[in-house]
C-alpha cells in the first residue's frame, strides 16, 4: 500500500528487533515515540530531543485541531516544518482524548460530538474527520480513528464498543485512501476477552494495514492483567508488520511487552516525570525533591550520558526543582528521555544477540535493587 517497509532483522522468543523504514528516517524497533502532543515535546528542543536517541515523535490529532488548528499547521508547511521535526512522525486519531477529555460527548454511527475542553466549541470526530485533519498534518503514520474501550466494562459492553470501532476502521481505511509515503495503523481493540481481540484482529486483517496498535490496555487494568491480554492478543496480529502498544508505559511495562512481541511504544511519563521532579535510573525512579539530594555532588545516573547526568549534580537538580526555575524540567526531561532510548538501544542489542533473557533477569534486579545510599 505504501512505500513503508518493516523487516525484522532478530528475534528470540516473541521478542523482535528490526526496522520501520520511511522516507524521512528509519525507526529501530523496538521504539519509544516520544510524546509532543500539541506539536512540542515539553521543556525539550527538537534537536535535543533527536539527541536522546528518538527516531519518531507522537503528535495528538485532538489536541491540534483544536489549537492552532490543521488547516493553519498545513498552510504552515505541516506538521514536520511547523515544529522543526523532519524526521517521522505518527499522530494519534484523537479518539482516546475524545472519550477522556472532551465535554458533553455524543457517540454516535458517524462519529463523536463533543465541545472542545478548551473553550467549549463544538466538533465532530469521525473516521472521515480524523483521516482528513491527519492529512493537513501530514503524519507519517495514521492511527485509524476508534473508540477506546473503558476498563473496567461488561463483555458486551467491550464487544458493542469493539464492533464499532471495526466499522471505524474499514472507514478509516477508505478515507485514507492511497498516499504512498504515508502509512496507516489499524488499532486492535476487544477489552481484556481473547475471543473478542481474536475478532478484532481478523476484521483488522481483513481490511489490511500497514501496522497494527493493540489499543484498549494502560487504562487501569494493572500490569498482570495487560501482561496475560499481550499474552493472547499479539499472536493474533500480523508478524511482517508493526505492532504499536498505545500509552505504554513504565520500563518494566516496556520490557516485559517487548517480550510479548510489542515494536512501538509512547507514553507521556518520562516527560511528565521530569517535570514533576522524578528520574528514571537503571535502579529505579528517583524523586529529586526528597531533601536526602540536597547535598549530593554525585550525578542522578552516573552511567548515563545526557547533559543532565554529565555536567549537573543531584544537589543542583534538587536546588532548581525546589525553586521551580525551568531549568528543573528540561535537564530531568532531557535525562528521562535519554533513559528511555538507551533501554530501547539496550533491548535491540539484547535481541540481535540472543541475550534478551538474560537482558531482562538483569534489568528486573538492578531495578529492584533501590537507589544508591545518600552522602553519610
Amino acid at each position: 500500500m505504501t512505500d513503508i517497509r518493516f523487516s525484522l532483522h532478530a528475534t528470540e522468543g516473541k521478542a523482535r528487533t528490526g526496522v520501520l523504514s520511511t522516507p524521512r528516517g528509519n525507526i529501530r524497533t523496538p521504539a519509544f515515540m516520544p510524546v509532543g502532543t500539541a506539536a512540542t515535546v515539553k521543556a525539550m528542543l527538537p534537536g535535543s530531543v533527536r539527541e536522546t536517541g528518538a527516531d519518531i515523535l507522537l503528535g495528538n490529532t485532538y489536541h491540534l485541531m483544536l489549537r492552532p488548528g490543521a488547516p493553519r499547521i498545513e498552510r504552515l508547511g505541516g506538521l514536520h516544518g511547523f515544529m522543526n521535526w523532519e524526521r517521522p512522525i505518527l499522530t494519534d486519531s484523537g479518539g482516546f482524548q475524545v472519550m477522556s477529555l472532551a465535554k458533553l460527548r455524543k457517540l454516535t454511527e458517524e462519529g463523536v460530538t463533543f465541545q472542545s475542553h478548551i473553550d467549549g466549541s463544538k466538533h465532530l470526530l469521525s473516521p472521515e474527520t480524523s483521516m482528513e485533519i491527519q492529512r493537513q498534518l501530514g503524519s507519517d503514520i495514521v492511527m485509524s480513528f476508534d473508540e477506546c474501550t473503558p476498563f473496567p466494562c461488561t463483555r458486551d459492553e467491550a464487544a458493542t464498543s469493539m464492533q464499532l470501532s471495526m466499522r471505524w476502521a474499514e472507514r478509516s481505511r477508505a478515507a485514507f485512501g492511497e498516499r504512498p509515503g504515508h502509512a496507516l495503523f489499524g488499532i486492535q481493540q476487544g477489552g481484556v476477552h481473547e475471543d473478542l481481540r481474536a475478532e478484532s484482529a481478523a476484521a483488522l486483517r481483513e481490511i489490511g494495514f500497514d501496522g497494527y496498535a493493540v489499543g484498549g490496555l494502560a487504562v487501569g487494568e494493572g500490569q498482570d492483567l495487560m501482561f496475560s491480554t499481550l499474552d493472547h492478543c499479539v499472536g493474533h496480529l500480523p508478524e511482517d508488520r508493526p505492532r504499536y502498544l498505545m500509552g505504554v508505559g513504565k520500563p518494566e511495562d516496556i520490557v516485559g511487552a517487548v517480550a510479548r512481541g510489542i515494536d512501538m511504544f509512547d507514553c507521556v511519563m518520562p516527560s511528565r516525570s521530569g517535570r514533576t521532579g522524578q528520574g528514571f535510573t537503571p535502579r529505579g525512579p528517583v524523586n529529586i525533591r526528597n531533601a536526602r539530594h540536597a547535598d549530593d555532588p554525585r550525578p542522578l545516573d552516573a552511567t548515563c550520558d545526557c547533559p543532565c547526568c554529565t555536567d549537573y549534580s543531584r544537589a543542583y537538580l534538587h536546588h532548581v526543582h525546589r525553586s521551580q526555575e525551568i531549568i528543573a524540567s528540561m535537564l530531568l526531561t532531557w535525562h528521562n528521555l535519554r533513559y528511555y532510548q538507551r533501554l530501547m538501544q539496550g533491548l535491540r542489542d539484547a535481541i540481535a544477540t540472543g541475550d534478551f533473557t538474560g537482558f531482562a533477569a538483569r534489568f528486573d534486579e538492578e531495578r529492584l535493587s533501590g537507589d544508591i545510599e545518600p552522602l553519610a
